[in-house]
């Protein structure tokens, strides 16, 4: 019966992402005590609190907080972001920050790569360049750059 069920979970709850079967085989989680069920449950808070409630534009957030925030045990909070999304709490959460950057990069060219950095919740003028270098293969700049010069494009060729 348990067996039937994490089929089910697996097939129309999790989808093609991630298998639990993947949870069970990673040795570090074999004693945690997370079932299947406990582990949709907080994937599911915690894609809503980062898509939802955005808390990742929060400078001095930390899995402690994102836990708290879900109103979750750290420890399955950890478990489920590293087996589900497959990355650890900070690569999770800098994926957040980057698109969000990228998006402002193109959105608003008034505002300063310092000011997006910020409002994204980044401190650091180096972490955030070698987050969204390791990210986009770009620095901020030559990210808005490369964007801004292929919109223009696009826009000349459906003026001709």
């Amino acid at each position: 019966m348990r067996q039937l069920l994490k089929q089910f979970v697996v097939k129309y709850v999790v989808g093609p992402e991630r298998t639990l079967a993947q949870t069970d085989s990673n040795e570090k989680y074999k004693k945690s005590g997370l079932t299947g069920e406990e582990a949709v449950l907080i994937r599911r808070k915690i894609k809503n609190a980062f898509d939802q409630n955005k808390i990742y534009r929060d400078n001095t957030l930390c899995l402690d907080d994102l836990a708290d925030h879900i109103k979750e045990n750290r420890y399955k909070v950890s478990q489920v972001i590293n087996t589900f999304f497959s990355k650890n709490f900070y690569s999770f959460l800098n994926e957040y920050r980057i698109e969000e950057a990228k998006d402002l990069l193109v959105e608003d060219p008034s505002l300063s790569v310092k000011a997006i950095m910020y409002e994204v919740g980044f401190n650091s003028k180096n972490s955030f360049y070698s987050a969204f270098k390791k990210i986009t293969g770009y620095s901020p700049n030559d990210y808005r750059a490369a964007v801004s010069t292929n919109i223009d494009r696009q826009h000349e060729m459906q003026m001709v």
